[in-house]
């Protein structure tokens, strides 16, 4: 953990199922309603009775940041995260850098270009390796994402993937902050990125990950609620500009937030493929997290939390943040899972946005699960807050945390 140094979000891109830019994500948190499409079925993939909807980015129309000539060489992702990263130094008022090394790129992402690497896998499989395409192979590695906005932007200076599932975003926002506070570089693209294939979406549903339809018929993400079954899948990209508080002021850049603290732990207890009882270890990290950022529990006026649906993961979320608040009253709390899905960068814009003070919807039909002591808030107008905790768990063990203050 480090404390912010003076690094400021000076820009957002974001792509996904409510468009692209952070008006029509907005939108939909403030409503409280996912944009759902259903998951094309044909191949095969999926068994009946399978979670058949997903938040997905198609038919967005990425040609105001991203030319059909460049768009021919890059797989999906690859495409989003250009798009997104494009977008947010327009927002930040930064032209295409083209430096001596002084822009970082950090990109977090779970799967990877997967509908590259599948394209793969079939050549591979059901041919031979000799009419394995090269095209597909240089866009089917985790890191081709962020070379290509590396490429796309003339950002020289490192170029880092982060794997690590649902805190991976967090990660890439604490390393790229690290960056430019230690004066490293001067600015860095940070963010996340994901595609969300039939073949994937058959997979996690299999493993029980994807919210299904409840008895009352709806297919939906219910975070922190008794009737949490699984999450909804999601796919885009969001991309953040981090620089010097003093280097933003000089151009005239007007903040979305401040950096305020970012930390990170593990939770040994975490089997491989979900999430763990170390719910005493990880408050007591949170604590020593926010001692060395100079913060009390009392001072966070906002929570946007992880919770996605998942019952594991949401169960862990509540009752590390409830024994890391003791006795305290936990400030208000929004989940915008419900909204975004996971995975796919909504998750990471709606925490910018939040942090600004955009309203957020209570989820509808919410009902509290008493074995939890976490309720979202309840959808009511609030004040925008000072200083907002964004959290992440993530299955496997890894947990990540940010703050951010308002600007």
């Amino acid at each position: 953990m480090a404390p912010g140094g003076g690094v400021v979000v000076t820009g957002l891109g974001t792509v996904g199922a409510c468009g692209a830019g952070g008006a029509g994500l907005a939108a939909a948190l403030a409503a409280g309603v996912p944009p759902l499409s259903e998951v094309d079925r044909a191949a095969g993939y999926h068994r009946p009775g399978s979670a058949r909807l997903a938040c997905l980015a198609r038919g967005v129309a990425l040609t105001p940041w991203l030319a059909p000539a460049e768009a021919r060489r890059m797989s999906p992702p690859s495409k989003l995260a250009v798009a997104a990263a494009r977008m947010a130094l327009a927002e930040a008022g930064a032209a295409n850098t083209d430096d001596d090394g002084a822009t970082a790129v950090v990109l977090a992402t779970t799967f990877g270009p997967s509908s590259y690497t599948e394209g793969m896998l079939k050549q591979l499989f059901l041919d031979s390796p000799e009419s394995v395409s090269p095209f597909l192979f240089t866009e089917s590695v985790a890191n081709a994402a962020a070379a290509q906005v590396g490429i796309a932007c003339r950002a020289r200076g490192p170029n880092v993937t982060i794997a690590q599932r649902e805190a991976g975003a967090l990660l890439a926002v604490g390393r790229g902050a690290a960056e430019v506070a230690a004066g490293r570089v001067r600015r860095a693209l940070v963010g996340v990125v994901e595609e969300m294939t039939p073949l994937l979406h058959a997979v996690l549903d299999r493993f029980g990950a994807l919210a299904r339809a409840n008895g009352d018929g709806e297919e939906r993400a219910r975070p922190l609620d008794r009737r949490r079954n699984g999450y909804l899948a999601a796919e885009g990209a969001t991309v953040l500009v981090l620089e010097r508080e003093e280097d933003a002021a000089r151009r005239g850049a007007r903040p979305l937030a401040k950096v305020a603290g970012w930390g990170s732990a593990f939770d040994p207890s975490a089997p491989p493929h979900g999430w763990g009882e170390g719910e005493a270890g990880l408050a007591r990290s949170l604590g020593r997290f926010l001692a060395r950022a100079g913060v009390a529990v009392s001072e966070i006026e906002r929570i946007v939390s992880g919770a996605s649906g998942a019952r594991g993961a949401d169960r862990l979320e509540a009752r590390t943040l409830r024994a890391a608040w003791g006795e305290a009253p936990l400030p208000p709390l929004v989940a915008p899972k419900a909204v975004t899905g996971e995975h796919g960068g909504g998750f990471l814009a709606a925490a910018v946005l939040a942090a600004a003070g955009a309203p957020m919807a209570a989820p509808a039909g919410f009902a509290p699960d008493p074995a939890l002591g976490v309720s979202p808030a309840n959808g009511a107008p609030l004040p925008a807050p000072g200083l907002t905790l964004v959290t992440s768990l993530a299955a496997g063990g890894a947990t990540a945390w940010l703050l951010l203050a308002s600007k």
